[in-house]
Order: structure tokens, then C-alpha cells, then sequence
């Protein structure tokens, strides 16, 4: 996908935010959408289907926690990537943030040229993979190429960042991934998360898909049980 037909959709209430980030952003040659409030935010998100959002935390009328649990409830936004950017770089923030399906989380302040850089990395998992690709494991289906899972006969939306943990885990059921392993193939190596990240979606797949399809291997990390 090409710059120019990528879509940004940049969700603060400060003026110089959206202008600052906004600018260093388009100039980029990236499509820049902007809204001063969650609600505002979540309209545009479903009327335009932008891949990218940018989403403060503290907002009038809507905070971006609840913009992001409500843009992950859409089916057609399940594979926007949605990160925080945000002054609040407390531990259960971003715990609130990663639970309600955001892919990343984006302290405050952060130089232009930074950002720029995060963003770039966070939509390089756009790009189109050579080979179509479907994995069967049991009633476990998991189509790689439109970002889809049926489980039990019953398709399950998943937020970008779910899917991708949980097809690498099922890629190879019974073989425990290291931490560094699943945070350097999930996320990358220029894309920097928290301690508690894999912790958090771990969690969240288990509400999902069934406590017993995935075991903890303490110190070391997690695998997939078929």
C-alpha cells in the first residue's frame, strides 16, 4: 500500500498536537484525518476506515479508552491499528489501554521525527504477505490473509495485535516461545512495549478462545496447547 492511500486518523483535544503531529505526519505524504474528542474520533473511524489511529487518553465527551473499545467493536475496524498517545505513562493505563484493544502505547513528549519513526514501523504490518495463508489446529481456524478466526464453527474478531500472538503461538502447538521471541515477531524490534504487554493479550485470548489452549512456562514464556 502505497503512502499516499494510507489513512491517519490523529484524536487529541490540544490543538498543537493535532497541528504538530498532523504536519510532520502529512508531510510524510500520509492522508491525515483529525478529531478533538473520542466521539468525534469513532464517527470518522467508521465513515473513513483509516489504517492507522492515533488516540490521546484524557478527552472531553469521550476519553480514548472507551473510543477504542468502541472502534474495536466495529468489524470493519478490527485490523486498524490503534495506539496511545498520551502524558500518562502509568503502569495500569496501559494496562487499560492494551485491554481494550490498542496495538501500542506512545509517551508524551516525543520528538516529530520519533513519532514519525513508530508510525512507519507500526504500518509496515500492512504490507501484503506473498502467500495466502490458512492454519487448521482442531475447530481452530485461522486465516492469515484476512485476518479472520473460526472457533467452534464461530467466527471471532480478534484486534490486530491478538491475532498475530495467537497465530505465532498456534503456528507451533507444544513449542514454548520465548518473551523476546513473541515481542520481536509481534511487535518488532523498533516498536517499544511495556513488561506486562504479552502478559495483558495473553489474557485477553484466554477470555476469548478458552483458558487450557495456552500454558505459561514460567520465566520463560508461552505456548499453544492443541
Amino acid at each position: 500500500m502505497k503512502k499516499k492511500d494510507i489513512k491517519i486518523l490523529l484524536v487529541d483535544d490540544e490543538p498543537d498536537i493535532l497541528e504538530i503531529v498532523g504536519y510532520n505526519l502529512s508531510s510524510e505524504g500520509y492522508q491525515v484525518l483529525t478529531a478533538e474528542n473520542g466521539a468525534e474520533g469513532v464517527k470518522i473511524a467508521k465513515k473513513e476506515l483509516p489504517q492507522l489511529i492515533i488516540l490521546d487518553v484524557m478527552m472531553p465527551e469521550m476519553d480514548g479508552i472507551e473510543a477504542c473499545e468502541l472502534i474495536r467493536k466495529h468489524p470493519d475496524l478490527a485490523n486498524t491499528i490503534v495506539t496511545f498517545l498520551t502524558a500518562r505513562g502509568e503502569d495500569y493505563s496501559q494496562v487499560a489501554g492494551f485491554d481494550a484493544g490498542a496495538d501500542d502505547y506512545i509517551t508524551k513528549p516525543i520528538k516529530p521525527k520519533v513519532l514519525v519513526s513508530k508510525v512507519k514501523a507500526l504500518l509496515r504490518r500492512f504490507k501484503e504477505e506473498d502467500v495466502a495463508d490458512t492454519l487448521k489446529i482442531g475447530s481452530l481456524v485461522i486465516n492469515r490473509d484476512e485476518y479472520k478466526i473460526t472457533s467452534k464453527g464461530k467466527e471471532i474478531i480478534l484486534p490486530r495485535k491478538e491475532f498475530e500472538l495467537l497465530s505465532l503461538l498456534a503456528s507451533k502447538p507444544g513449542k514454548v516461545f520465548k518473551r523476546d521471541e513473541i515481542l520481536d515477531t509481534v511487535w518488532g524490534n523498533e516498536v517499544v512495549v511495556g513488561g506486562r504487554t504479552i502478559d495483558v493479550h495473553i489474557r485477553k485470548l484466554r477470555e476469548k478462545l478458552g483458558d487450557k489452549s495456552f500454558k505459561t512456562v514460567k520465566g520463560v514464556g508461552y505456548k499453544f496447547v492443541d
